[in-house]
């Protein structure tokens, strides 16, 4: 998932590069909603590998 924000992160830039505000606006929305996804799903499984790494004794 970080891959893909960072492809759409490189097409949005190029993109604005050429000009073509309308597609690298829409390109850096979807790659900033991917990198949050990212971090939260992160954050949850860290919490979850925390929490599973206890009950073992």
């Amino acid at each position: 998932m970080l891959r893909w924000a960072l492809i759409f992160l490189i097409i949005a830039l190029v993109a604005a590069l050429f000009g073509f505000t309308g597609i690298a606006v829409a390109a850096a929305g979807i790659a900033k909603f991917l990198f949050f996804l990212f971090l939260v799903i992160c954050l949850v499984f860290f919490i979850i590998g925390m929490s599973a790494g206890r009950r073992i004794p």
